[in-house]
């Protein structure tokens, strides 16, 4: 039996929200540095969790200089 897709809406439960964000953001985060491997590509990413907390990825330390 096949599942039908689900509608992407907000997380109303604060705690699941977090918890959700945050194995998404690892998740994002591999990838960003996959892409950047494979593609010997430049890659930055800038995230903000839904408490304002910042975390950001860049390739390369001297990233477009």
């Amino acid at each position: 039996m096949v599942r039908g897709k689900e509608k992407m809406r907000r997380i109303d439960n604060d705690t699941s929200r977090q918890v959700t964000f945050s194995k998404r953001r690892n998740g994002l985060l591999k990838k960003a540095f996959e892409l950047s491997v494979l593609c010997d590509a430049e890659v930055a990413l800038i995230t903000f969790s839904p408490r304002g907390k910042l975390s950001e990825f860049a390739s390369s330390r001297g990233f477009g200089m």
